[in-house]
């Protein structure tokens, strides 16, 4: 795993902009070199994954209602780049479990946004991209970690979008 990267979202709304600098990132990227694009999502309650999640799919697209997936465990969406499929693992037992919920057959040509990576680590371990958020005071802090070549080159255009000011004007 390569280093990680950090930013300070003051509020909700870097918060919103980050997803939407991670969908461009992403967009670069995917479909193409890839054709499955693997990122989790971790934090506390409330410390913005759905948040992140929701703006990510409105900059792909999705005009629709942007559910959280945490009582359906799975949400799947068409964008104008391919399918996104959004899932929820907070009550889930384990691996086996998220093999039963068809995961390899979801990853297959689809974006897949994953809450709660920790319930199934030997699942989460083959993300490209794993972001953990955590709450701090009014706002949000950010680590984003590429754990493949793909993720690598999306974190490099997430750091140069934020040097641009895109994401939030704290870059630590």
């Amino acid at each position: 795993m390569t280093a990680s990267l950090g930013w300070r979202l003051p509020d909700e709304e870097a918060t919103r902009r980050f997803g939407v600098a991670l969908a461009r990132g992403v967009c670069g990227f995917w479909p193409g070199v890839s054709s499955r694009l693997l990122v989790t999502l971790e934090g506390d309650l409330g410390a913005g994954k759905t948040t992140l999640a929701r703006a990510l799919l409105r900059e792909l697209g999705v005009s629709g209602a942007v559910r959280s997936p945490t009582y359906t465990l799975v949400e799947s969406y068409e964008t104008r780049h391919g399918p996104v499929h959004h899932l929820d693992w907070y009550r889930l037992g384990g691996a086996d479990e998220v093999e039963a919920l068809g995961f390899r057959e979801l990853c297959r040509d689809a974006l897949v946004l994953v809450e709660w990576p920790s319930r199934a680590p030997e699942w989460a371990a083959a993300a490209d991209l794993a972001v953990e958020l955590s709450i701090e005071g009014e706002g949000r802090r950010v680590r984003l970690a590429a754990q493949t070549d793909i993720g690598q080159r999306v974190a490099d255009d997430l750091l140069k979008s934020s040097q641009e000011q895109v994401i939030t004007s704290s870059f630590p």
